[in-house]
């Protein structure tokens, strides 16, 4: 259900896209997301930041697209985006005891995560680094060198499959690590 909740406003710009262009489509993302965030907020009682601050870009990029009639200000939303995450990760690996990828998984419950060493955990780290980077950058470059159609399928499908890989890959590579906790516990009680 959260995953649905959360593509919905890909889904609607999507769909406004393909009916009525880019700026029918801006138009329609730029109130569902803030709708989103504030639906979201009512039901969990936190601010998911994440969204809060693709909202906010979003916002910024989109008013800008729209005054400027130029897409390119929305071409550079994401890429934007996720430069700041590659930064924000990059620098808690300096400015931080614990890095920010060690905050995300830890609020999963239920993972035993004392396991990961924090040269692991810095690894780790640094990949969601070269992730953002990576998918900044080739959303810019499908911004300059496509259609606009191929760049808006990249925006709401491509990303969203390259971070469901890049989240799995990660959370197989984990669970390798920290092993099957029931089996260490069943091999305890014999």
């Amino acid at each position: 259900m959260n995953l649905l909740f959360e593509f919905l406003p890909l889904i609607l710009f999507f769909g406004a896209f393909l009916y009525k262009g880019i700026y029918a489509a801006l138009i329609v993302l730029m109130v569902a997301l803030p709708i989103g965030l504030f639906v979201k907020y009512l039901r969990t009682h936190a601010l998911d930041k994440m969204y809060l601050w693709s909202t906010i870009l979003l916002l910024i990029a989109g008013g800008l697209t729209l005054y400027f009639r130029n897409p390119l200000f929305l071409y550079w939303k994401p890429t934007v985006l996720y430069w700041l995450f590659a930064i924000a990760f990059l620098g808690s690996q300096f400015f931080s005891k614990v890095p920010l990828v060690q905050k995300m998984f830890g609020f999963i419950d239920g993972l035993n995560l004392e396991k990961i060493t924090s040269a692991q955990w810095s690894k780790l780290n640094f990949s969601w680094v070269l992730f953002f980077v990576g998918v900044g950058a080739l959303n810019i470059y499908v911004a300059y060198n496509f259609e606009q159609a191929t760049w808006v399928k990249l925006k709401v499908f491509g990303m969203t499959a390259l971070m469901f890989v890049f989240i799995l890959a990660q959370t197989m590579w984990i669970a390798k690590i920290i092993g099957n906790d029931d089996a260490d516990t069943e091999q305890e009680h014999d």
